[in-house]
């Protein structure tokens, strides 16, 4: 108790100082700081949040909603126990200025930073921009010397030794500096980024693709916040949620009002469970129990709306279980049903994503061959067909898939219930994780449960046999009810069903352990 008690003091103590450190400031602009005050339900950790909102361009229409925004946002984070620097209208100098100091704050107190940006943004080469309002963009050159990097706040938390950083960007309004050259040079919206060791980052939609500010008033019309922010202050007013979870439910909420021109996007590289009321957990194994109770709740629940041709069934799905354990299977579905309007961005690479579109072709052939993964002596060679697609099933020899990527039957196993989905049904984006729970039933009659865990943990080529693709890696872990753990790497390419290369590594309840390693020979796309 005492101890508790020392840290919240000490975190109080830290967001005084923070406060007349920027009192004494000549920043003409509204900065404020402040601490939830110290009550049973204050968390413990030292938080503190960088909010901007920047509106009034020069040379310029004003922007409609990012004042208002930034001030809300403030608001909501000083209830959540945050210390709040926050900053409307600010010049590259004063923007500058305010991420040096909440650097000097939080430097070397394991503390979380956070920073909430709404107003104009940009993208070139690869790296995000957040536009001051004296900014004055006429070539590419211009960028660098009259902006912020999003890379220097990043770099700032990082080298402040935070545990956690939380970065949202309600930046990608369409862009009136966009015009010429300075055009090409920064395309639309923002860069897709995968989120930096122990970091949340969030967009308001999809890289590449940018927001209406004016017309994102509100849901009501009356809320004066960004269709995105509104959604996102709703969330934390329920801050019992998991981070994931609360912006899993803004980029709900978003979509379904947009009718999917706004869909927002999220990377993380969080190990542990943070909650904005309580702070960063470790993450809870589930017994055994627990896990079957809310398998059987949740799976009644799908299997109401499984087959239903509605989106809103699978929207409100997702709603009540955002990382359940048959959201994947919910979010196929929901691309298959509700209009995705926002445009494919090429990453890196040059992938550009489509989830709405289905995995598998009528003709597809794929050519595989299996080798002992410790001695790499070939066991098997395999030829897989896709001889036909009806009601969303696709069949091809003995094995049953859905379009979007998920096994239903293979030739080894009779049947997965709910359908096992080793690839996401929306977007691979990397630190991507989700778990499942399905039923297999085996051939010789027996069922049992088996719960899989899976990571997407990068984004990289891969060569085998039939030449070298750009894939997502893919990790899953499995534990059988019948004592079996599985382990599986996949090298999945977007827009196909089966993987480019596969490692499974079994280990039964007795006896030793086998790996086996599957690689694409060839692969001919279908034209059903």
């Amino acid at each position: 108790m005492i101890h508790t008690l020392s840290k919240r003091l000490a975190c109080l103590a830290a967001s005084t100082q923070i406060a007349r450190t920027l009192a004494k400031s000549a920043l003409a602009l509204a900065i404020t700081a402040s601490l939830l005050p110290l009550s049973a339900q204050a968390p413990v950790d030292l938080r503190i949040a960088l909010v901007i909102g920047n509106a009034a361009y020069a040379g310029a229409a004003a922007l409609a909603n990012p004042a208002n925004d930034a001030k809300a946002m403030g608001e909501a984070l000083r209830g959540l126990g945050f210390a709040v620097v926050e900053i409307r209208d600010g010049s590259r100098a004063q923007m500058a200025e305010a991420i040096g100091k909440v650097q000097a704050s939080l430097k070397g107190k394991q503390g979380i930073g956070m920073l909430y940006y709404a107003g104009h943004g940009l993208q070139v080469d690869w790296r995000n921009f957040m536009v001051p309002i004296d900014a004055k963009l006429a070539k590419a050159a211009d960028v660098a010397e009259q902006t912020i990097d999003l890379g220097s706040v990043i770099d700032a938390f990082k080298a402040a030794g935070n545990r956690m950083n939380i970065v949202v960007l309600d930046a990608c309004r369409d862009n009136p500096f966009e015009t010429g050259g300075l055009k090409v040079a920064t395309g639309k919206g923002l860069a897709p980024l995968d989120a930096p060791t122990g970091t949340f980052l969030a967009y308001a939609t999809a890289p590449g693709n940018v927001a209406d500010d004016g017309a994102a008033q509100g849901a009501d019309g009356k809320t004066g916040n960004g269709l995105y922010t509104q959604f996102l202050l709703q969330e934390l007013k329920k801050p019992a949620a998991k981070i994931e979870d609360v912006f899993k439910r803004v980029r709900l909420n978003v979509r379904q009002k947009s009718e999917g021109r706004q869909i927002p996007w999220e990377s993380t590289s969080l190990e542990d469970d943070f909650y904005f009321n309580a702070g960063l957990k470790p993450t809870q194994k589930e017994s055994d129990s627990d896990k079957e109770k809310a398998f059987a709740v949740e799976k009644a629940d799908w299997d109401k709306i499984k087959d239903s041709k509605t989106a809103n069934d699978f929207y409100a799905f997702l709603q009540k279980y955002p990382s359940g354990l048959i959201t994947q299977q919910a979010s196929a579905a929901l691309e298959r049903l509700s209009n995705r309007a926002v445009v494919a961005q090429p990453e890196r690479g040059g992938v550009a994503q489509m989830p709405n579109q289905a995995r598998f072709r009528v003709g597809d052939i794929y050519e595989s061959v299996a080798t002992d993964g410790f001695t790499g002596v070939e066991r098997r060679r395999g030829k897989l067909t896709v001889n036909k697609i009806e009601n969303g099933l696709v069949y091809a020899g003995d094995n049953v898939f859905t379009v979007d990527g998920g096994t239903i039957r293979n030739r080894f196993i009779a049947n997965f219930d709910p359908p096992r989905m080793d690839q996401p049904g929306d977007d691979f984006i990397v630190g991507k994780k989700w778990g499942a729970r399905t039923i297999q039933s085996n051939h010789n009659g027996t069922k049992i449960w088996r719960n899989d865990s899976f990571k997407i943990v990068a984004f990289e080529e891969v060569t085998v046999p039939a030449g070298t693709f750009k894939t997502y890696k893919i990790e899953l872990n499995s534990d059988l009810q019948s004592g079996e753990r599985f382990k599986g790497t996949f090298w999945v390419e977007p827009g196909w069903g089966l993987a480019v290369k596969t490692l499974r590594e079994v280990r039964p309840r007795q006896g030793p352990m086998d790996k086996e390693v599957i690689e694409l020979v060839s692969r001919v796309r279908g034209q059903g």
